[in-house]
């Protein structure tokens, strides 16, 4: 965390158009003392420090951080990064105006590569055909990098915050959805660059994480996606369960108890026929 204030302070424009940093120490273990200490000895910086008396996921870390800000366009980063251009402010400001299917953008993924080796982060990129989407500079998509973004308050308004029951993963398919539905739209650019300090092998979720990713990515589809959907996603993320979590048939008995809870305990909210078009012309995946 305070390399990446230290990198913040460091870029093009960062006084004239930073309006405010949040930091939200989401109950961290680690100690935040050098990052406290930091804050009150830089006062150049327009700095507020929140702590949670309790780990609020992923999610909850990012609605309180929301809710704690009063900026019209949120930069959301993770701690465990840095910018990677200089200009990226003022990049940002001239790519989030670009209208590339007649929507007006809602927000701006980051290109995302590895702080150790500068290569680029496969599972960043906000469309699950990399090998085609990472040679463009700039593209429509239907989701975002959630640590390596930005969002604009007024679209947020419009369909709320994060759900606060997604404790770990897929938050940002569902409000993803409810932006695209609400008319806006959600854009890449590589003229905005994150560098990641996550080693290049990538991290092996634990299982209790690979269930919430599991369980998360099914009720998004149920709620938001025809009904097909909800059963091809549910299916294939407990073969993906079952792969990665060493074959947990307990942990795959219970995911699937849960699964089969969700159309009691979730609502609807189809997509329009309008969105499901602009899904076909980014060539969404959504099988999965």
């Amino acid at each position: 965390m305070l390399a990446l204030l230290k990198n913040i302070s460091s870029l093009n424009s960062a006084i004239e158009l930073l309006e405010e940093i949040v930091v939200i120490n989401n109950a961290s273990l680690e100690d935040y003392t050098i990052v406290e200490t930091y804050i009150k000895e830089n006062s150049t910086l327009p700095v507020r420090y929140y702590f949670s008396p309790e780990n609020l996921g992923v999610a909850g870390g990012r609605n309180l951080a929301i809710n704690r800000s009063n900026a019209p366009i949120l930069i959301m980063l993770d701690d465990d990064a840095e910018m990677g251009n200089s200009d990226c402010l003022i990049n940002l400001l001239e790519e989030i105006k670009r209208e590339p299917l007649s929507r007006p953008a809602a927000i701006l993924s980051f290109k995302v590569i590895y702080f150790s080796n500068h290569e680029m982060q496969v599972n960043a990129l906000p469309h699950k055909d990399f090998r085609k989407y990472s040679k463009l500079s700039f593209f429509p998509t239907y989701y975002y990098a959630g640590g390596a973004h930005a969002i604009k308050r007024a679209c947020l308004e419009k369909t709320g915050l994060y759900p606060e029951d997604f404790f770990y993963g897929m938050e940002e398919y569902d409000l993803s959805y409810r932006l695209l539905n609400a008319g806006y739209g959600i854009n890449y650019s590589d003229k905005v660059v994150m560098l990641h300090k996550e080693s290049p092998e990538g991290r092996q979720p634990k299982k209790e994480k690979l269930a919430m990713m599991w369980l998360n990515k099914s009720k998004v589809a149920w709620k938001h996606l025809p009904m097909i959907y909800f059963y091809s996603t549910s299916f294939m993320w407990s073969l993906e369960y079952l792969r990665k979590s060493g074959w947990d048939f307990r942990g795959f008995l219970n995911g699937w108890t849960k699964i089969f809870a969700i159309p009691d305990s979730e609502k609807r909210a189809p997509v329009s026929k309008d969105t499901m078009r602009y899904l076909r012309e980014v060539n969404a995946r959504l099988w999965y």
